[in-house]
């Protein structure tokens, strides 16, 4: 049987992602990424390129699997996927499930409902977007979320999370006063 060695946490990181006394800046990182993932996809709800036909990331993607004049997309693979999705027409039914992925994302960060849970799905689209060659905000909005998915048991303190994870048995037991 091997030895179990039990490695004592990083002050910092116990202070940062184990007590709610950077509680404050998880709501703020939290609200700044949910803001800004409720917008983008509000901003789409009422587009027929987005909600209807798929236009719009039926152009994204298309420009992104260009070979020429420069590859957007790095990885071979990732642009077979993507072009695997255009040859099959499933930005008819892609597009709305971004729209409705950012809206979703957006409100559960804001209201600090399953606040890991809503990052990770953030930061998967953001990577998405970014192996697709975007960068623009995406690095940040990324970053945000791999903080806020090693804060998850203290970055919905101030919101949701601190009623639904308890009642789903997790993290918080009897409040310790040290």
């Amino acid at each position: 049987m091997a030895t179990v060695i039990e490695v004592p946490e990083n002050k910092l990181a116990h202070a940062l992602f184990g007590t709610t006394r950077f509680a404050w800046l998880w709501l703020i990182l939290r609200v700044y990424l949910g803001w800004s993932w409720f917008q983008a996809g509000w901003g789409k709800v009422g587009n027929p390129a987005w909600m209807e036909t798929g236009a719009a990331l039926q152009g994204y993607w298309t420009r992104a699997v260009q070979v020429e004049p420069s590859a957007p997309i790095a990885f071979d693979w990732y642009r077979g996927f993507i072009q695997f999705l255009l040859d099959g027409g499933h930005y008819t039914w892609f597009a709305p499930l971004v729209v409705w992925g950012e809206i979703l994302v957006g409100l559960a960060l804001i209201l600090g409902a399953f606040t890991g849970i809503a990052a990770f799905f953030g930061g998967f689209m953001n990577f998405n977007f970014m192996m697709a060659g975007t960068a623009s905000t995406n690095p940040l909005l990324y970053t945000i979320a791999i903080l806020l998915m090693l804060a998850w048991k203290v970055a919905g303190y101030y919101g949701l999370d601190r009623f639904l994870l308890p009642r789903i048995g997790t993290p918080w037991g009897k409040v310790s006063t040290r």
